[in-house]
């Protein structure tokens, strides 16, 4: 255990922290007027009692700490997924992004470490890896803790052991470098979205964000670095430093969390869910957005699907995006699922209904319709404009019962005689 005067200190500070954290997510749940921006909130917020709870824990249980580090660390990757997952909904979703930013790039930059590239398009494929960039981190930091345990029980694996027999430091060159690979996607699509997210306020927040989670991860390999060259005597009294640091720097950011995403702006709305304080909570806490973006995101046919936009058009449908660079993810995912309509699929699933026939005379041949000349002159409209998806509702619901009506029945022939002398 911990010096008992560590623990005086860090265990105030945690319950402030828990408290204040707690607070702030019971009033965003009862004012969960926008759903989908207060999802992200909500599980950004979390982040405060997580840390506080695991930190404390390994002040007073460090032979399990290793358990406990392991849980803080998944939920800074789950953090900087659901910050970039945020922004993208504050904008409409990556079909407003696209179509905001068509046509406009990514100048070479030395503060962006891009100036030995050329300039970076800033269409689908850019808001892809933006999202894949952030996504890698938290899939691959479990599999990164269920490796440490296994090295742990091993007697393979030792906090703040730099030793190049010891797995730490490997483990912490792989993880420092998706760590970084998630932060730097996640600035570059702050830059390139700057002047859309203006409205939002996003700075407070950005700051907040990346100062919980990238300078405490950075803070934490100081401190072992410290022990390691004899500054902190042991590696044990180096992660009760670090656990104590936690705990109070959560009580700041307790406060400044309430301060960069207040529930004041969602108070008062009459929009949103109505589940109540319960469903507003199991709302926020599901994963199946995160499932869809995980399949779609990496999926080798993400060019095949039709992006859908959060917003939604003048008569209440969702805007759609044709795009050969990403798929809809999250929330978008599941209204393209409600709303994709049965003309997408492959033309020669087309199928017609039996024409209704208009009198008793009517013979089978003037029901035939050309499969052939239908899809031909389809195929030759898709060419003509690939920007959004054909709507075949039109023709699978056109009623074609009065077309007997209008002619004969039988054809009258006629003689044409050909005359052969003036060829």
């Amino acid at each position: 255990m911990a010096s008992v005067w560590y623990i005086m200190v860090a265990f105030p500070c945690a319950v402030g922290a828990i408290v204040l954290a707690i607070l702030h997510i019971y009033r965003h749940l009862l004012n969960y007027t926008e759903p989908t921006y207060q999802r992200f909130i909500v599980r950004m917020i979390f982040l405060v009692p997580v840390y506080a709870v695991m930190s404390f824990l390994s002040l007073v249980l460090p032979d399990k700490s290793i358990y406990f580090d392991s849980i803080r660390e998944i939920y800074d990757a789950w953090v900087i997924y659901n910050f970039l997952s945020l922004c993208l909904a504050w904008v409409g979703g990556p079909g407003a992004v696209v179509s905001s930013l068509t046509g406009r790039v990514l100048k070479p930059s030395w503060f962006l470490m891009t100036c030995c590239f050329p300039s970076i398009p800033l269409d689908g494929r850019f808001i892809r890896r933006c999202k894949q960039g952030a996504l890698q981190f938290v899939i691959l930091k479990p599999i990164l803790v269920v490796i440490t345990f296994i090295l742990y029980s091993k007697g393979k694996y030792e906090d703040g052991d730099f030793s190049v027999n010891q797995a730490y430091l490997y483990i912490t060159i792989i993880y420092t470098v998706s760590y970084s690979v998630a932060l730097y996607a996640l600035a570059l699509f702050y830059v390139a979205c700057r002047d859309l997210l203006r409205p939002f306020n996003p700075v407070p927040k950005f700051v907040m964000i990346k100062s919980v989670v990238f300078l405490t991860y950075w803070q934490g390999v100081l401190v072992f670095l410290a022990a390691k060259s004899g500054l902190i005597k042991t590696s044990d009294e180096a992660a009760d430093v670090q656990n104590l640091v936690l705990c109070v720097e959560m009580l700041a950011a307790a406060v400044g969390l309430a301060i960069a995403f207040p529930y004041k702006e969602y108070a008062g709305a009459n929009v949103g869910i109505s589940g109540g304080f319960r469903g507003n909570l199991a709302h926020a806490l599901k994963f199946n957005d995160f499932y869809h973006d995980t399949v779609h995101q990496f999926a080798p046919t993400y060019h095949d699907y039709v992006l859908y936009n959060n917003e939604s058009d003048s008569n209440g449908a969702a805007t759609k995006y044709r795009s050969r660079t990403f798929v809809p993810t999250g929330p978008e995912m599941d209204n393209a699922r409600k709303s994709k309509p049965d003309s997408l699929g492959s033309l020669e699933e087309l199928q017609l209904s039996t024409l209704p026939t208009s009198g008793t005379n009517t013979t089978s041949s003037s029901s035939q319709v050309d499969l052939e000349a239908i899809k031909s002159s389809l195929l030759k409209e898709n060419l003509a404009n690939q920007s959004q998806p054909y709507d075949l509702s039109s023709l699978i619901d056109t009623d074609l019962s009065n077309a007997n009506n209008n002619y004969p029945n039988e054809v009258p022939a006629v003689d044409v005689e050909i005359d052969l002398s003036k060829q």
